[in-house]
Parts: structure tokens; C-alpha cells; sequence
């Protein structure tokens, strides 16, 4: 009997990451689109990591991010993979359905266009 053995890897499983589907940037991508045309926003980041894809959001190229748009899958199941955190680290909104999560940011937009 002939079997054919895949190449050693090392021991190590190559990494997973974390990334926003699709229909998700959609969302997340507008709402920058109106942000960046109201003045608010002027530049963003995106990261892929292992366990979390965050979508920062940043005034200016050198600066802390504003807000990043994370993206837990294990949180799933307790308060929701979608949350807002503030520059402080503070969540300011989690969640289960994304375009509800985007909505503390919305708010911002109204305020901003007033």
C-alpha cells in the first residue's frame, strides 16, 4: 500500500486569522466614506490578527485611532463578535448585528452634518 504524506510543517498548524467578510466592509466602508466626506475622519488601518479584525479609524495618519470597529468571533456567543471602542478603550457599543453596532458612530455623523 502506497501513501502519500503531506511535507513536514514543522509541528505547527499555519495561523488563522480573523477577517471581515465582505458585506461587512461594505458597511464599515461607507460609514467611513460619509465620515471622511463630513470632515471627521481622514485616514484608516485594518488588522488581521488571530483572534480579532479591527478596523481603526483615524483623524490623522500620526495620531491614535479615534474609534476601532473589532471583530471577535469568540464573543459570538455572550455579548456579540461586533463592538465600538473609544481612544480610551472604552466599548462604546457591542453587539450581534454590525449595522446596529455602527449606529453610536451614526449618531456622531448626525451631530458632525448639524
Amino acid at each position: 500500500m502506497n501513501m502519500v504524506t503531506p511535507p513536514p510543517t514543522g509541528g505547527r498548524q499555519p495561523a488563522e486569522q480573523v477577517t471581515f467578510h465582505k458585506t461587512e466592509l461594505r458597511e464599515i466602508v461607507g460609514l467611513y466614506g460619509r465620515m471622511v466626506a463630513a470632515g471627521e475622519w481622514r485616514d484608516y488601518g485594518i488588522s488581521f490578527l488571530s483572534d480579532v479584525a479591527i478596523f481603526s479609524v483615524f483623524r490623522r495618519a500620526a495620531e491614535q485611532p479615534l474609534y476601532r470597529i473589532e471583530k471577535r468571533p469568540k464573543m459570538r456567543e455572550r455579548q456579540g463578535m461586533y463592538s465600538v471602542v473609544g481612544m480610551d478603550g472604552r466599548i462604546l457599543r457591542r453587539g450581534h448585528d454590525l449595522k446596529q453596532v455602527l449606529r453610536v458612530l451614526e449618531r456622531k455623523l448626525i451631530r458632525a452634518v448639524e
